[in-house]
């Protein structure tokens, strides 16, 4: 299991945190995903074997939330 945090522009409403936590925790690979709202981070724990970190990255880019770093773990 790996874990990345992505670090993303300001988020402003709570209705990001669900959008981007149900997307991630439905995505084949992903064990995990939790938003910190007042950091504008997300936190993922995923098998490596399934799924990366870019593909991660990419599919919260995709959901309008630029990703502006990534630490992978």
């Amino acid at each position: 299991m790996k874990k990345a945090v992505f670090q993303l522009e300001v988020l402003t409403c709570p209705s990001c945190i669900k959008k981007i936590e149900s997307t991630l925790n439905k995505t084949t690979g992903v064990d995990t995903a939790k938003v910190l709202f007042n950091v504008s981070k997300v936190k993922a724990e995923y098998d490596e074997t399934q799924i990366d970190a870019d593909q991660l990255e990419e599919t919260i880019s995709k959901l309008g939330y630029p990703v502006l770093a990534a630490k992978v773990s």
